[in-house]
Formats: structure tokens, C-alpha cells, sequence
């Protein structure tokens, strides 16, 4: 059985509520679906998110890799042989991960299609509900104290707290948060690469000096500041989280190397799909790290697969998977659904996705 076309479909939707944090404001899901369809007409999706100031990926971007490169390299081969595939996505092109992780998820939703089996028992796993933090994007104490009391009331217990806008009120957002939702709702932060060393060990002792409890910071300083991380690391009791630190295994090696964070948030469309998240990991495990697994702004396609993958392995904590749940509407249908904290996988081949709304893309190939 062989990859008989390769599609892209071109994806924009709109969010609920704006989408805030230290390195951009949005209020799209920009995004860009690979479509993958064997010789007995199957198809197979993964997905591209554009997130310049994270990844650098573009939409055009991602869609030209594919077309001139992945999807070449593709065609008319043996859809059965995923592994093979896999590591010839890998091998066809520099970077570019995000495309590269779009093909990889959807070689893998392929397979689970063809076998008739959800994405998660393909990946070795049998659960089909995933818990999920809600991020609370960034904005003033008292915007976030009211954000955080309606997620509490729709049943999230994990929330991510944007910080790093402003280093000097980022103490009284986490109190305001904390005194909105009581002592039984966990609290994560976030800053987004916005802190330098200093403002993140200072507002991290005030924090843990307040007695706040906060579960964990995510990303304090910029991610090519290794030294600056192992520095905040060294200096703060709680758990220091890398996420824009850590795209491949290299950068995780470096990381464990340095002792500069406790946990690792894996992303697909950082590190190039599943094969090399489940690598990362296994990595992190292994060297006593913690981990979770994240998603971009991305559809249900993506945050699908990475709540499979989540679903398969485990994570040491909640995992943040509700870029999805940000969504107006689906501009899919079928794949993940949320009920309060959970993400429900659906119990159905693939990820589920029965088809991408023509009417909310531009389709290609």
C-alpha cells in the first residue's frame, strides 16, 4: 500500500478570548494541516502550527517544505513501513520542524487508520482521557484574578499564569491569582523567556517567600541564556520548567549537562513529531528530570496527537494541552473533545479527524 497524494490545507480560526503572553499577542489559530492519502483513499493529518516568535515556522514556510520536499520524498512509497518513513522525513531537510513534525503525526495517523485503532494504541497506550492545565493569558492583576475564577467555576484545577511582561508587578498577579482561587488550585507560571537572571530569582524568592505556592516556572529567561537558567536553577527552590531551551536532543543534552532546569516540556512542533518527542522523553526520565508535554496554538490535529502521546507515555505532571479548548470553533471535524480539564480522545481510528472544513481553508496539492 503506498502514500498516494500529499495535501496541505491552509487553516485560520478564530479564538474566544485573545491569546497573551511575553512574546506575542493573537487571536487566530494560524496554522497549517498536512493531509497524507494512501493508494485506498485513507488519509492521514498532522499539523504545522505558525508561531514566529517561537519557532520561526510560517505557514508559506512549512507549506513550501512539504510540497517541495516531504511530500516528493513520500510519494508512491510503502505506507506501511512508518519507521522507514519517519526517518526519511528526518533525514530530507535542515530544521524545518514543524513540517517535518506535520508529516511525521500524520504517517502515524495513517497507520493507526489502516490498522483501526486510535492514535493512542498505536503509540502502546489505552487511555482516552488526559488531563490539561488552562493558560490565563497575561494582563493586570485584576483581569487575572477574574480570568482565573471562571476557569476554576468551568472545572480546570491547573492553571499556567502568563508572567514576564512586567517584572515588577508579576508578584502581585501571582497573589491576586492565588487569593481569586483558593488553596486547592495548582499554579504555574510562565514567563516566556521575559525575565533576566536577576528579576527571575527575585521574583521567584518573593513568590516562595509569600508562601504562594506556585508549582513550577516555566521558562524564566531567554532560551539561548543556558547560563542564565542554571543560574536562576541554582538560586530558587521551585521547579524551574525549559521549554524554548529545548527543541531537539541536543538542546536537552545540554540542559541535563548544565543542570539548568528540573523539567522539560516537549512540544511536536518543536522537536519534529513523535518520534524524537517520545526520544526526549525517555532522555529526560532517564536523567531524573520531570516532564510534560505542550502544544502551540494548534488545532485539534495537533493537540490531538500530542495528547496521545501523553495518553501512551505519561508525564511527571499535568500536561498543558489546551490550545485547542481557545478555539471559537473547530475548523475540523471530529478528533479531541475537552470536558472542564480533560481532553477526551476519541475512541475511533487515527486521531479521528474525519475531514478539514473546506470552507475555513485554502486547500493545496
Amino acid at each position: 500500500m503506498t502514500i498516494a497524494a500529499v495535501r496541505t490545507h491552509r487553516l485560520s480560526a478564530p479564538l474566544h478570548t485573545p491569546f497573551v503572553t511575553a512574546l506575542r499577542r493573537t487571536t487566530t489559530v494560524d496554522t497549517l494541516v498536512v493531509e497524507l492519502v494512501d493508494s485506498d483513499g485513507r488519509s492521514g493529518f498532522g499539523e504545522a502550527p505558525q508561531v514566529w516568535q517561537v519557532t520561526g515556522a510560517s505557514i508559506a514556510g512549512a507549506e513550501a517544505c512539504v510540497r517541495e520536499l516531504l511530500g516528493p520524498a513520500l510519494a508512491g512509497r510503502d505506507a506501511d513501513d512508518l519507521q522507514a518513513r519517519c526517518a526519511e522525513v528526518r533525514r530530507a531537510v535542515a530544521g524545518n520542524e514543524s513540517a517535518k513534525a506535520a508529516v511525521d503525526v500524520a504517517l502515524h495517523d495513517l497507520a493507526a487508520r489502516r490498522l483501526g485503532v486510535p492514535l493512542v494504541r498505536l503509540l502502546g497506550g489505552t487511555a482516552l482521557r488526559v488531563p490539561t492545565d488552562v493558560t490565563l493569558a497575561a494582563g493586570d492583576a485584576v483581569d487575572l484574578a477574574a480570568a482565573a475564577k471562571q476557569r476554576r467555576a468551568e472545572g480546570f484545577t491547573v492553571l499556567k499564569l502568563k508572567v514576564g511582561t512586567d517584572a515588577r508587578g508579576d508578584l502581585d498577579r501571582v497573589r491576586a491569582v492565588r487569593a481569586a482561587v483558593g488553596p486547592d488550585v495548582r499554579i504555574r507560571l510562565d514567563a516566556n523567556q521575559g525575565w533576566t537572571p536577576r528579576e527571575a530569582v527575585r521574583v521567584i524568592r518573593g513568590i516562595e517567600d509569600a508562601g504562594l505556592d506556585v508549582e513550577l516556572v516555566e521558562q524564566p529567561v531567554h532560551r539561548r541564556d543556558l547560563d542564565g537558567l542554571a543560574w536562576v536553577s541554582d538560586r530558587v527552590d521551585l521547579p524551574i520548567l525549559a521549554d524554548e531551551s529545548v527543541f531537539d536532543l541536543r538542546d536537552l543534552v545540554e540542559v541535563i549537562r548544565r543542570r539548568a532546569a528540573d523539567m522539560v516540556n516537549v512540544k511536536l512542533a518543536k522537536s519534529g513529531g513523535l518520534h524524537t518527542a517520545r526520544t526526549l522523553l525517555d532522555l529526560a526520565t532517564a536523567h531524573g528530570m520531570g516532564t510534560i508535554v505542550g502544544s502551540m496554538m494548534e488545532s485539534q490535529v495537533g493537540v490531538g496527537a500530542a495528547a496521545s502521546l501523553v495518553a501512551a507515555y505519561g508525564t511527571s505532571a499535568v500536561s498543558d494541552l489546551d490550545a485547542a479548548w481557545w478555539l471559537a470553533w473547530s475548523p475540523v471535524t471530529g478528533g479531541i473533545r475537552y470536558d472542564g480539564s480533560t481532553v477526551l480522545l476519541p475512541d475511533a481510528p487515527g486521531l479521528g479527524i474525519a475531514n478539514v472544513s473546506e470552507v475555513k481553508v485554502q486547500r493545496h496539492g
